[in-house]
C-alpha cells in the first residue's frame, strides 16, 4: 500500500524547504535565501509516532509574476496539492500577511483538503499568530523550523489526517542517475520515460536545482530515476545554489546503481562531457552514454563512431 502524502505549500522564501528536510530528517532540499530555489516537486519518505508518509516539497507560489518559470512552478505546488491528502501551509511570521498568502489559502479552501497552518519564523514559542486567523485556514501553529520549535504539534495535528500504513521494507527499486551538462536534456528524457510532466524543462540553463526522486515500474520492476542539475565546470560555478545543485548531482550518482550520462550531439562529446562520464567510472558506477538530439544533426552511418 502506497504511503499517505503530506504536502508542504506556500509562497516563496517562508521556510519551506527548511522544514521539509527538518521533517525527513535529512538535507534534501537546497535551503536557501534567495526566492525561487526549489522548482520541482521533491519527495522523501518520514515517520513520526508510527506515522509512515512521504513529504512533498514544492516551489514557492507566486502569483504576480507573469515569468514562464514562475508559472511552472506554480503548477508544479497546484500539482501536489492536488494528490496530497494533508497540506502543510507555511507563512512567514515576521514578514505578515501578503496578498499571495491570501490567494493560496483560497485555493486550498477550494481544494478541500486538510490544511495545517504554520506560522513560520516564530523564534519564541510564546509568540502569539491571530493575525493568520484572517485566512480562515483554523487555528495557526507557531513554527520555527530552524530551531525546532513548534514542529511536533504541527506534525500531530497532519498525521491526525493521515491514514496509518505498515512501514515498508527497504526501497527494492534500481536507482538510475540521470546526469550531464545544463541544457543536455536530461530533465526531457526524464519526463519522456515517465510518460509526464514531472519536472520543470526549459531552454534556460539551470532550470533543474535538486536532485529529484520519481519511482517508476517497467515489466514488474520498480526503478527510481533520478533527475539531477546540470553540471559545470568548478570554476564556472559561481553562486552558492548552483555549488549545492552540483553536489546533489555528484550525490545522486553515488547513491545510483546505473548512470544515464545526457550528451548534447549538436554540441558534440567535450571535455566536460568527459570529466563527467570520469567521475561516473571513479565512483564503479555502470552507465550509459545517452547521445540526445540525435535528430538534430547531420550524420551518416559512422557519426556513432565519431
Amino acid at each position: 500500500m502506497s504511503k499517505p502524502l503530506l504536502a508542504i505549500v506556500g509562497r516563496p522564501n517562508v521556510g519551506k524547504s527548511t522544514l521539509f528536510n527538518k521533517i525527513v530528517g535529512k538535507r534534501i532540499s537546497i535551503s536557501h535565501n534567495t526566492p525561487g530555489v526549489t522548482r520541482d516537486r521533491i519527495y522523501a519518505d518520514a515517520s513520526w509516532c508510527g506515522y509512515h508518509f512521504t513529504v512533498i516539497d514544492t516551489g514557492g507560489i507566486e502569483y504576480k509574476s507573469e515569468d514562464a518559470m514562475w508559472k511552472h512552478i506554480r503548477m508544479q505546488a497546484e500539482t501536489a496539492i492536488e494528490i496530497a491528502d494533508c497540506i502543510i501551509f507555511v507563512v512567514d511570521g515576521k514578514g505578515g500577511l501578503l496578498p499571495d498568502d491570501y490567494q493560496i489559502a483560497e485555493m486550498l479552501r477550494q481544494s478541500h483538503k486538510p490544511v495545517v497552518l504554520a506560522v513560520n519564523k516564530l523564534d519564541n514559542p510564546f509568540d502569539t499568530a491571530y493575525e493568520f486567523y484572517e485566512l480562515g485556514l483554523g487555528d495557526p501553529f507557531v513554527l520555527s523550523a530552524e530551531h525546532n520549535i513548534g514542529l511536533g504539534d504541527i506534525l500531530e495535528e497532519a498525521t491526525h489526517h493521515l491514514r496509518k500504513v505498515e512501514e515498508e521494507e527497504e526501497d527494492p527499486s534500481i536507482r538510475i542517475a540521470v546526469v550531464g551538462k545544463p541544457n543536455a536534456g536530461k530533465s526531457s528524457l526524464v519526463n519522456r520515460i515517465l510518460g509526464t510532466k514531472r519536472t520543470i524543462v526549459s531552454e534556460v540553463a539551470g532550470t533543474t536545482r535538486d536532485a529529484i526522486d520519481s519511482p517508476f515500474f517497467h515489466n514488474g520492476q520498480k526503478y527510481t530515476l533520478i533527475d539531477t542539475a546540470g553540471i559545470r565546470r568548478k570554476r564556472s560555478v559561481e553562486e552558492d545554489v548552483e555549488y549545492y545543485s552540483v553536489l546533489r548531482a555528484f550525490g545522486a550518482i553515488k547513491r545510483a546503481d546505473v548512470v544515464f550520462i545526457v550528451v548534447d550531439a549538436e554540441e558534440g562529446l567535450t571535455e566536460q562531457d568527459v570529466r563527467i562520464a570520469g567521475k561516473v567510472h571513479e565512483e564503479g558506477k555502470a552507465s550509459i552514454v545517452v547521445m540526445n538530439k540525435w535528430d538534430k544533426i547531420e550524420k551518416d552511418t559512422h557519426t556513432v563512431e565519431k
